[in-house]
């Protein structure tokens, strides 16, 4: 763990974007020691879990702007 990881101890975000640029900077966020929790629309949840390519049935852009995050589905 680096300081870089604890810039944002305790900083709690609420993640309600979808595609790229949102859930992008909320990962930032995450990287950066945040606690930060994904709130997706029901049925199918954010836009770019269905596309190309994927990996083990997840979308790589999803996966790549998706770490440090927990997941909701409403």
């Amino acid at each position: 763990m680096t300081t870089f990881d604890q810039t944002y101890p305790g900083l709690r975000v609420l993640d309600l974007a979808t595609n790229i640029a949102g859930p992008f900077a909320a990962m930032i966020l995450g990287d950066m020691g945040g606690d930060v929790i994904k709130v997706e629309r029901a049925p199918a949840g954010d836009d770019t879990r269905g596309l190309p390519p994927t990996h083990d049935g997840t979308a790589t852009v999803f996966l790549s702007v998706n770490r440090n995050k927990r997941s909701l589905l409403l």
